[in-house]
């Protein structure tokens, strides 16, 4: 295992804590939103500052990089379109009463959920809302949104004749330690879904497999058919809360204030592997070529063999708690509340990784019969420090 040693570059522009960090689709720029009540836009070319957004009156805690666009939430109860060439304000969405903690872009909708209880669905164009989903008891902290057509059948899509204008459905997930689906065209509530007895801190959606993966402060993860409500599955064995989620080839990964990362999986619920070493609770989560990298409030980044669970590098620097990663053209890039964004490059360790990959894979072809199926079958941030007493 090697140390992690000193970042490519160290951006340290923002004057507060960094909440957020989100990649362009087409991979281009990066966006940061920070304690400071700004966002900055960085090019992941030559990882330089291309724009600073500033009009927030409190901090921002969540944001979202589309490639022409870019989108910001605030505690100051109010959303925030930019552009990202100019870096203007096009829009600004009220009507919120609280805290906006999430946000959601899809199409032309933008949804939204807030400490006020609700959530709401947006015109991205019109700076208009279009919808209020109202119904939790308490605040909503993360979104889901799929369409019906992804998971309904053409006999059950008749059954809801009234909601035929618009078949897309949003999923919340509460402090109020339920998950509720809602009709997007109608803001009636489609399911609730109950089981959870702590705050619902995650979600995952499985769409094509009618699946919704909840992780919750009750240490459970729980599996749910989006279509019956049903409960399908509990994954019992986190000692602390669920704080992140990340779904890969079936594999569940499960980041916890227990400081370890669980992998399951889906089929069967069965734990395959602990990923262990983290001093602190796992903050944020991200797999990629077979390397699960994590973030934790010891303030360390981390790369594990995703199979073998073994640490393979760790990355210091940070000061604070990394709350958020991304990963791009085979570098690695951690958000801290310390206001840094670092990039390390992480391109020895996908090589490596690659490597052992087709080593074991042509191991597997020249033994018998049934080896290479063998091979391949072997913030929140307050919440985070409460849980670990501090």
């Amino acid at each position: 295992m090697g140390n992690g040693g000193s970042a490519v570059k160290v951006c340290a522009d923002h004057r507060g804590g960094i909440n957020w960090l989100s990649l362009s689709p087409d991979g281009q720029r990066l966006l940061t939103g920070s304690e400071d009540g700004t966002a900055r836009l960085w090019s992941t070319a030559d990882s330089q500052c291309r724009g600073h957004f500033q009009g927030h009156e409190s901090y921002i805690t969540f944001c979202h990089l589309e490639n022409e666009a870019a989108f910001t939430c605030s505690a100051d109860h109010t959303i925030r379109k930019w552009d990202v060439m100019t870096g203007q304000c096009l829009a600004i969405y009220r009507g919120h009463t609280s805290i906006v903690n999430r946000i959601l872009v899809s199409k032309d909708y933008l949804f939204s959920g807030s400490y006020d209880r609700t959530a709401r669905c947006w015109s991205v164009d019109k700076e208009k809302q279009i919808q209020e989903f109202r119904g939790h008891r308490n605040c909503v902290l993360t979104l889901a949104h799929y369409s019906s057509r992804d998971v309904l059948e053409e006999e059950e899509e008749e059954e809801e004749e009234e909601e035929k204008v618009s078949r897309d459905l949003l999923v919340t997930g509460s402090t109020d330690c339920t998950v509720k689906v809602w009709w997007v065209s109608s803001g009636r509530c489609y399911q609730t879904l109950l089981g959870h007895t702590g705050a619902v801190l995650c979600l995952i959606l499985d769409a094509p497999n009618r699946e919704l993966f909840s992780g919750s402060t009750d240490y459970t993860i729980r599996t749910w058919n989006i279509v019956t409500g049903e409960q399908l599955k509990v994954f019992k064995e986190h000692q602390g809360s669920v704080i992140c989620l990340e779904l890969v080839n079936r594999h569940l990964y499960s980041g916890s204030a227990d400081r370890t990362v669980k992998c399951w999986l889906v089929d069967t619920g069965e734990r395959i592997q602990t990923y262990k070493a983290h001093k602190h609770s796992v903050s944020t989560l991200k797999y990629h070529a077979g390397i699960l990298f994590t973030g934790s409030g010891d303030a360390c980044a981390r790369a594990f063999n995703s199979k073998s669970g073994v640490l393979q590098k760790i990355f210091r620097g940070h000061k604070f708690i990394i709350n958020c990663i991304q990963i791009h053209d085979e570098l690695l890039y951690t958000a801290s509340h310390d206001g840094t964004l670092r990039i390390w490059d992480i391109r020895g360790i996908c090589k490596r990784n690659k490597r052992r990959l087709k080593e074991r894979s042509g191991q597997g072809r020249s033994s018998q019969k049934g080896s290479l199926s063998r091979l391949f079958n072997n913030k929140v941030g307050c919440m985070v420090q409460q849980e670990n007493g501090e």
